[in-house]
């Protein structure tokens, strides 16, 4: 399906495009709240491929390597999620303390 192979493309731009801008930052904070966007990009790379692949192929070992995938790729959303919202606030203070300097 095409739609998938979209997501697919998307969620590796944004995992690509997140972790280059963390490693270009210079705050803790900032650089561990890209970290988590990064992951959950990832996250969803993997439910995605994991969903294409069952449309494309139809083996046992498909079903086990996708259900992997798809667990790991929810694990990764969900822990990306948990520390985004840890560290958004101190990304927020600390971008306002270097706009003020």
């Amino acid at each position: 399906m095409p739609i998938f192979v979209i997501l697919i493309v998307f969620s590796i731009v944004f995992y690509l495009f997140y972790r280059v801008k963390s490693f270009r930052t210079n705050g803790v904070a900032t650089k561990q709240w890209l970290n988590s966007k990064a992951s959950i990009a990832l996250g969803l790379f993997l439910i995605f491929f994991a969903i294409n692949t069952f449309t494309v192929y139809i083996t046992t070992v498909t079903y086990i390597v996708g259900a992997a995938f798809i667990l790991l790729g929810v694990a990764n959303v969900v822990v990306g999620y948990k520390k985004y919202r840890h560290y958004l606030p101190f990304a927020i203070e600390e971008a306002n303390e270097m706009n003020q300097l």
